[in-house]
């Protein structure tokens, strides 16, 4: 039975993949692939970065899903592992997507609508187009569950439309450059890769963002697991489409280190008047993406608050969305829009939540080494353990290369630790 303070279960699979499919379609496709082209240099090696991550998001998405059925409630990371392994990790975990699971990105797609805008709105400085974005879809998921959803499920079905559409037409007059997958992999040193895999990772996450709402969902046991799959299966298409159609428009140096390389592929293919048709595209999706982060996320702090480790403010009324912790969640993303770059922002989120997901997945075998096979996990015990290894190699090798940016993600973990204590402590008094 549902705790009083939870909303209805109103949402199906479709909305659910709908989530699914709309956080993960978004800043990442459209920005990312300029920056990997700068550093591995080679269209082929940004291919296979981006075939890699899709595997990656689809081993996280078989794990999230065995968990999704044992543990059917909201709160994402944060239930899971307070539930497999200890609060305090859990709550480190749920500290953690704050900032970098759900701030950070709302503040990187509202980024990257404000660049992709800028030329409509000269005046304008590239930030203040992201603020009302995010401002506008905070009142909206504060008021309403359901009328948030179907914006959500209109905006999904309007975006994937556009990109299907583009894909079909822009695929046939691109033509990507002949390359063999020794060529590809000799594209650049073994690290860059690595780096390259935490953007492109950035760019998938979202595969678990329906663990989030599963306190939410109709038949939870049989539609989050579902809902994952199914959603990272179609994104994964549409990304391998999508790259393939921006790679093959333009030579490659007119492409490398462009955040707007949607835009800047149209125009080759197509003149200023696919640009623009292209641009059209790129701020629906991420409206939905800002819309889709606005919605999942506050479930965690909402979680987090009903067990004490986050001010009881923020927990929501009886069958109300969580509105406090949507501001909160939205003050903290405007704070970071207007004041980090954007590769920094990206490597930053990868990182960390990768630990996130790695400390998730840690939880699921030490579940099923508790309860056995009535935890039913595909490919065990194989696929835990190769998102683990991915995740390894992937994390020593961007902490080498990119320390900054690491160490940041490091301190959002301890600080994580500092607020649990601090909890621990109050619930005592």
């Amino acid at each position: 039975m549902d705790s009083p303070t939870h909303a209805p279960r109103q949402l199906g699979l479709t909305s659910a993949t709908a989530l699914v499919v709309a956080t993960m379609v978004g800043t990442g496709i459209f920005t990312t692939s300029g920056l990997l082209l700068a550093d591995l240099r080679e269209p082929w090696a940004v291919m296979v970065v981006w075939v890699v991550g899709a595997v990656f998001a689809a081993l996280g998405a078989l794990c999230y899903g065995a968990l999704s059925r044992a543990i059917p409630e909201s709160g994402g990371e944060y239930l899971f592992v307070s539930r497999t392994i200890h609060p305090s990790i859990g709550s480190v975990v749920g500290w953690v997507t704050l900032p970098a699971g759900f701030a950070a990105p709302v503040a990187a797609s509202a980024y990257a609508f404000g660049a992709y805008v800028a030329e409509w709105l000269p005046s304008w400085h590239p930030q203040l187009p992201g603020t009302l974005l995010i401002l506008a879809f905070s009142a909206l998921h504060a008021t309403s569950v359901r009328r948030g959803a179907w914006t959500q499920n209109a905006g999904v079905i309007l975006n994937l439309t556009l990109i299907v559409a583009f894909i079909a037409l822009a695929l046939p007059r691109s033509d990507l450059p002949p390359a063999t997958i020794e060529a590809a992999f000799q594209a650049a040193p073994f690290s860059v890769y690595a780096v390259s895999l935490t953007w492109v990772s950035y760019s998938f996450f979202g595969w678990n963002s329906a663990a989030y709402i599963g306190g939410e969902v109709v038949n939870p046991v049989r539609n989050l697991p579902r809902a994952m799959l199914l959603g990272t299966g179609v994104v994964a298409l549409l990304y391998l489409g999508m790259n393939a159609a921006f790679l093959g428009s333009a030579p490659a140096a007119d492409l490398a280190g462009k955040v707007e390389i949607g835009r800047v592929a149209a125009r080759f293919l197509g003149g200023e008047s696919a640009a623009e048709i292209v641009t059209v595209l790129v701020v629906f999706v991420l409206t939905t993406s800002v819309s889709s982060f606005v919605m999942a996320g506050p479930r965690v702090y909402a979680k987090m608050a009903e067990d004490g480790y986050m001010p009881g403010w923020m927990k929501p009324a009886a069958g109300r969305p969580p509105a406090m912790s949507i501001w909160v969640q939205s003050v903290l993303a405007l704070v970071i829009l207007w004041t980090a770059t954007f590769d920094g922002l990206l490597t930053y989120i990868g990182f960390t939540l990768s630990f996130a997901n790695a400390a998730t997945i840690v939880g699921l075998i030490v579940l099923r080494r508790a309860k056995g096979a009535e935890v039913r996990v595909p490919g065990w015990p194989w696929v835990p353990c190769a998102f683990l290894a991915i995740w390894s190699v992937m994390a020593v090798l961007t902490f080498r290369d990119r320390p900054v940016e690491s160490m940041t993600g490091v301190a959002t973990l301890v600080i994580g630790l500092v607020f649990w204590r601090i909890g621990v402590r109050a619930r005592q008094t």
